[in-house]
């Protein structure tokens, strides 16, 4: 495993992040409030992130990879998302 926080906490974190994100974002994906757009979306994201932070966490044999901070921003984003489509349904 390739997570050691005390060698390079910012990269273990990173995976760490990305693989609560893509949790978060498949578990939105399940969300009945969404329309089938919205909930493809978390899937297919949420996927993309659990997959590149497993392959990170477990695969990963050192070199570079890509650190996208903006992929953490989706997530955020789709959550307003969902919370305001259950905002337009109790209406």
């Amino acid at each position: 495993m390739n997570l050691d926080f005390s060698a390079d906490p910012q990269f273990s974190w990173y995976v760490v992040l990305l693989l609560i994100s893509g949790v978060a974002m498949l578990g939105l994906s399940f969300a009945k409030s969404q329309g089938n757009v919205g909930q493809i979306l978390n899937a297919v994201f949420g996927t993309l992130f659990v997959g590149y932070g497993i392959y990170l966490a477990f695969i990963f044999e050192g070199g570079s990879y890509w650190m996208f901070f903006q992929a953490f921003l989706l997530p955020i984003l789709l959550v307003f998302q969902w919370a305001k489509s259950l905002g337009k349904r109790s209406a």
